[in-house]
């Protein structure tokens, strides 16, 4: 029954899951130095990997098995990180606050939405932060000329996905925190997913053990099927990383539409 008033709310014309992303927009348009700066930390590693750090690394093992410059691969896997630190970042601590202190659910569940509206509303938001910072990353990329196939367009709804997924669970997450310091926690998934998954280094390097750990990330599903795109190197295996993240999607949009019902409607 939840999955179909999920599934309902996105295809209903004029849902009120609309209404919510239009007041998060309007929000925004008077804060945007807030908007940028999830789009910035990525744009200066990527700066520092193309002039200092891949100037010494040199080549190192594409998807394919070929060689590629270190900045070509290390660019799609930030490409992706910064999709899901625009979605994150929105779903964790903006819903937090909205919810635990500023009370603004409440104020929506006194009209006629309901909390699948502000469920979907708010995931699809956390969802367009992260494609507005992965159409602006890509376009640094391809001014760097880092982007090496025309399948690279690809990328894009490949990080919608991806907004889409961590943004779910982001939502879900944030419904189960009590305080501020709470919050810390989300930093503390984020760093580790950041950097262990073949976000810098690939796969084969690592330990067999922390190979198998790292290809439960949903950041290493994201960053593998981006980079494929972003070079060039389709197969059917993209399949299984698209499978993965619409699962992660759609699981942490049932569970965030779940827990908004128990705690603002008890």
């Amino acid at each position: 029954m939840l999955t179909g008033q999920l599934i309902a709310a996105v295809t209903t014309r004029g849902s009120g899951a609309s209404r919510v992303i239009e007041r998060d927009l309007l929000v925004t348009r008077n804060n945007l130095m807030v908007f940028v700066s999830g789009f910035v930390e990525p744009v200066f590693y990527l700066f520092a990997i193309d002039v200092g750090l891949g100037r010494l690394v040199g080549d190192v093992t594409g998807p394919d098995g070929g060689p590629v410059s270190y900045a070509a691969f290390a660019a799609p896997a930030l490409l992706a990180a910064s999709a899901m630190n625009g979605a994150v970042y929105e779903s964790t601590f903006g819903i937090f606050f909205k919810m635990r202190w500023g009370k603004l659910y409440d104020a929506m569940l006194a009209t006629p939405l309901t909390p699948t509206d502000v469920a979907l509303g708010e995931i699809g938001w956390s969802q367009l932060r992260g494609l507005a910072y992965a159409c602006a990353f890509m376009t640094v990329m391809v001014v760097m000329g880092l982007v090496a196939s025309p399948w690279a367009v690809l990328a894009i709804p490949a990080a919608i996905l991806m907004g889409f997924a961590f943004g779910a669970v982001g939502m879900a997450v944030a419904t189960f925190m009590r305080s501020w310091v709470d919050l810390d926690m989300v930093n503390l998934a984020l760093l580790p997913l950041f950097l262990f998954s073949a976000t810098f280094y690939p796969l084969d390097v690592y330990p067999r053990s922390l190979q198998m750990l790292t290809q439960l990330s949903p950041l290493y599903h994201g960053v593998a099927l981006i980079r494929s795109l972003t070079l060039g190197t389709i197969g059917p295996g993209l399949l299984l990383h698209v499978a993965f993240l619409a699962a992660m999607a759609v699981v942490g949009g049932i569970v965030a539409s779940r827990r908004l019902h128990e705690q603002l409607l008890p």
